[in-house]
């Protein structure tokens, strides 16, 4: 399954918001150096979605993202 993420670093506070089955607003609290704005979001996604496989697919350097979500078997 994927899953469209707009994310917003460097934000005073982190929230998830759901705004479709497969559309989610994310803001997390790292810079988007060093790759830490997107680990964080990988740890955000774990928790919504625990025993999954999940990698972003694109949008590496940018704030829409396209990340990957499979079951483990």
């Amino acid at each position: 399954m994927y899953i469209k993420v707009k994310i917003t670093p460097n934000s005073r506070n982190e929230f998830i918001t759901k705004t479709s089955i497969d559309h989610y607003e994310i803001s997390v609290k790292q810079k988007a150096e060093n790759n830490s704005a997107n680990s964080r979001l990988l740890e955000i996604m774990h928790n919504e979605f625990p025993n999954s496989i999940i990698r972003i697919v694109s949008g590496h350097h940018s704030p829409s993202k396209i990340v990957s979500v499979d079951k483990k078997e």
